[in-house]
């Protein structure tokens, strides 16, 4: 706006009001605490998927020996979440384009509680395979939605940092899953797994009356032609007026509004709904449509089938295997999983904005490589001795930290921002919920297949096997992904569309801000 003014008056020759004010240097833009608390809330429900993982590693230790239970049959309980939770992603991506984010997220949180209760009150094994179901519902679309939100309701400046929360939030649900399983293990067998699964519903509980609290996306907003209430939302989120006008018009743009259009409702398409989207998103895609799809499937598979939730949710089998037998040790040493989890999330939130997504993308996935190879020579040389071998146990115990840590600074919280950062507007919902299908999917193999993988293999050719993986994904993202740091979400479709010759569009946007840059400096002379 300033530098419009500044153009006016060079093409006028109208005077030009100066004040000692307008020499001093620019204030820097303050973070929109706003909305921060906006993301922060809607993330909460990724603490539901985190806690349930977390929780489901000790408990299915005491579920097995109370309701006498198979070894697959606890394969199925752990990992059927993920599964389940493909109908609430699927329902999602329409469902919070039919009544708005907000009110997605409120629904998610009342479907897990109900899930969660069920859980805690089961009497049976069908009656948990049940409460499993419902509260997979309730994840899955809690899991599309947040980080949907989230990108939609952040400022292109720190964008990274917010979207990043809700892999923040899965990890301290994870925390708190562990650390339930320890306290709650020395109640009486029938009720302490009892406990562990019905606790999950209390922030469930939090979540549904605070979100009623926050705005609604300006995006959908913007999308149901409700351009006063969007321009309210992006002003308590921008950190600048300018910057509100910017992202409203670049929204305007991308959801086929006029700009000259600026009346508090405005007249939109039928497709205001979601309607249409799936003949756009896989029938007919434009190639930088096709790439964005490849890329955002593809870091959600890598995620999973790299064996992160067999560390996570096995971890308790896995230092059994490498010689911890004490219940009490094999659950402390989880507790430090999840600690270990929970710090470098938060480390990696710090780092997103200002390295951007491929340095610390590669970088974990390098390191991930590292700690699965020496996981697995580890546990393999634990398994060919009959007798302890203590730095055997140290090496197995470390690499599990390292590859929880690893995985947190980059690939964990990268996953979520990038692919709810990368598609067009009018595809956003449905596309991450697509994206979102296939990481629970492959979770859901992973962890389903874990205890009879390792039987048919041993358990250190299990974590050969997720190195390699690993590998495959080190390649896909360094030949696939284009950096996407500082990029308005509206720059995507110019980035994508070139596939391993993306570095081509990457160039032309630097050069498209460099000569709008040259002709802003140009008209401040003028």
């Amino acid at each position: 706006m300033a530098d419009q003014r500044v153009n006016d008056n060079a093409v006028t020759g109208g005077p030009q009001n100066t004040s000692i004010e307008d020499f001093d240097p620019p204030k820097k833009p303050k973070t929109s605490k706003f909305a921060i608390a906006c993301a922060l809330l809607a993330c909460t429900t990724s603490v539901l998927l985190g806690y349930d993982i977390g929780v489901m590693s000790g408990a299915s230790l005491f579920i097995k020996e109370n309701l006498k239970i198979s070894d697959v049959q606890v394969e199925i309980l752990a990992g059927t979440l993920n599964i389940y939770s493909l109908l609430g992603s699927a329902f999602a991506g329409r469902t919070s384009d039919w009544i708005g984010r907000k009110y997605t997220i409120v629904l998610a949180g009342v479907i897990f509680l109900v899930g969660a209760l069920l859980m805690g009150f089961a009497t049976n094994y069908a009656f948990l395979m049940f409460g499993r179901f419902v509260a997979g519902v309730g994840v899955g679309y809690g899991m599309m939605i947040a980080p949907v939100y989230t990108a939609e309701i952040s400022p292109a400046s720190f964008r990274g940092f917010l979207t990043s929360f809700p892999e923040v939030f899965v990890n301290v649900g994870i925390l708190l899953g562990y650390i339930a399983n320890y306290a709650f293990s020395k109640l009486p067998l029938h009720l302490g797994w009892r406990f562990m699964l019905g606790v999950g519903g209390v922030p469930a509980i939090f979540l549904t009356v605070g979100v009623l609290f926050m705005p609604e996306s300006p995006r959908w907003l913007v999308m149901q032609g409700r351009l006063g209430d969007a321009k309210k939302v992006l002003q308590r989120t921008s950190e600048s007026k300018e910057e509100c006008q910017l992202r409203l018009d670049d929204i305007k743009e991308a959801a086929g509004i006029p700009l000259h259009l600026n009346d508090d409702i405005v007249q939109v398409t039928k497709r205001s709904h979601g309607e249409g989207v799936w003949k756009e998103l896989i029938l007919h895609p434009t190639p930088a449509v096709r790439h964005i799809l490849i890329a955002a499937v593809g870091i959600h598979i890598f995620e999973q089938a790299s064996g992160i939730d067999t560390v996570v949710l096995y971890s308790p089998r896995i230092f059994e295997k490498a010689g911890i037998t004490s219940s009490n040790h094999k659950l402390l040493a989880t507790v430090a999983v999840g600690f270990t989890k929970t710090v470098f999330i938060l480390v990696a939130t710090f780092f997103l904005d200002k390295f951007g997504r491929r340095p610390l993308l590669l970088t974990s996935v390098g390191g991930m490589i590292f700690s699965l190879m020496f996981l697995g020579v580890g546990l393999t040389i634990v398994d060919h001795h009959k007798g302890s071998v203590p730095w055997a146990v140290g090496l197995c115990m470390a690499m599990v930290y390292f590859n929880v840590a690893f995985f947190s600074i980059g690939l964990g919280p990268i996953t979520w921002v990038y692919s709810s950062e990368i598609f067009p507007l009018k595809l956003r919902a449905q596309g991450v919920s697509i994206g979102v299908a296939c990481n629970r999917v492959t979770s859901g193999i992973v962890s389903m297949t874990f205890i009879s993988l390792y039987k048919a293999i041993t358990i250190g050719g299990a974590f050969f096997l997720y190195a390699g993986i690993s590998a495959a994904a080190w390649m896909f993202f360094y030949t696939m992904l284009p950096e996407t740091q500082g990029r308005t979400l509206e720059d995507m479709e110019v980035l994508f569309g070139k596939y391993f010759r993306w570095r081509k569009a990457n160039a032309m946007l630097k050069e498209r801000k460099q000569v709008d840059g040259d002709d802003n400096n140009n008209a401040q002379v003028c």
